[in-house]
């Protein structure tokens, strides 16, 4: 692995980020957020609307990394749970709705059964994260205390096994078929964004010169959240269990906070300092992407084209908000979309 090729030096950083989701990939701007689906019929759905803004908070330190992780939890889901029912729409036979989704429909209607299908599964998410990353490790960890009385031996044992479990997870998940496929998306939005950033045209055959690895990406974040984990857990010392989780639980905004402003500083520097910082990250990313064909690299170019601002504030709120079939440059195709005022 060429790290000269990841950290590259005449690139130019953007602020523009994205996600993978079912068949397809979330580009989000700092004006707008493009959803772009690869359809069965190879056409591609695309949904623009306007970026999501932290207001002042996005100035203050520490906090904004908190806040930013809570709303990319929410809005992640909610873009992927978008995905999936446009996928659903157009493959009904095998996106059926199971009797739950169902149910909550009789109950309290379309608009109200997708928001709390939202939010049950950011806390259904968070229960898992916090329950086996968090809790589990230091639970099984504390057996080691008739070993050991050095709150750092045994923090330093707890966060490996909270690594390896999430090592473990994240190798064995990439089994599932439509996982594999979300892993390649992952790799089209960092290919694509590599080739933004270096300043060259828009293309498949540009972007697969890249690598499917960027420091700028949230799966370092999830490892700079467990490194850093470890090092505030050892001036916590070693209470009892439930002492332990009461104060990780409480340290999670902090080191969440941290977390995010060593992600920033990764993105937009290229010393060696940076570079052994964001090792863990970069390799973890080896886990999390795979090499996208030329048709995933499509559909994530035109994620990006849709979000990249115009060059004045009078063009960019001239640029329509629209959902439903777009080219490959991210503009609607007149006849096959709708325009809409958010």
């Amino acid at each position: 692995m060429d790290l000269n090729r990841i950290f590259l030096k005449d690139a130019c950083p953007t602020t523009i980020g994205g996600q993978a989701i079912m068949e397809g990939i979330m580009m989000r701007g700092p004006k707008r957020t493009s959803i772009a689906v690869r359809l069965p019929n190879g056409k591609i759905h695309m949904k623009t609307q306007p970026s999501q803004n932290m207001g002042v908070w996005a100035k203050v330190p520490l906090v904004r990394g908190v806040i930013a992780f809570v709303t990319s939890l929410v809005f992640g889901t909610k873009v992927l749970m978008y995905s999936a029912d446009v996928l659903e729409k157009y493959l009904p036979e095998e996106y059926q709705q199971d009797k739950f989704d169902e149910w909550i429909e009789k109950k309290v209607g379309k608009d109200r059964a997708w928001n709390i299908l939202l939010w049950l599964s950011v806390i259904i998410a968070l229960i898992f994260s916090i329950g086996v990353f968090m809790l589990l490790p230091t639970a099984v960890v504390g057996i080691f205390k008739k070993l050991t009385d050095s709150v750092i031996i045994l923090n330093l044992i707890e966060g490996l096994v909270r690594i390896g479990i999430f090592i473990g997870y994240i190798a064995i998940i990439p089994k599932l078929e439509d996982i594999n496929k979300v892993f390649q998306y992952h790799g089209a939005e960092h290919k694509t964004i590599h080739c933004f950033e270096n300043g060259l045209e828009l293309t498949p055959e540009n972007a697969q010169t890249f690598y499917t690895l960027h420091p700028r990406c949230g799966t370092s974040f999830l490892m700079f959240v467990m490194i850093i984990a470890i090092i505030v857990h050892v001036f916590m010392g070693w209470p009892n269990v439930w002492m332990r989780v009461g104060l990780r639980l409480l340290a999670l905004p902090l080191i969440a906070g941290i977390s995010y402003e060593l992600l920033k500083w990764a993105g937009r520097s290229n010393n060696k300092v940076v570079e052994i910082l964001s090792l863990p990250g970069i390799y973890l990313q080896k886990l999390t992407t795979r090499n996208p064909n030329n048709e995933q690299l499509e559909v994530a170019i035109a994620a990006m084209k849709a979000v990249i601002p115009c060059e004045t504030e009078e063009e960019e709120a001239a640029k329509p908000y629209f959902e439903g079939i777009c080219d490959l440059n991210g503009e609607p195709v007149e006849g096959e979309c709708e325009y809409y005022e958010p």
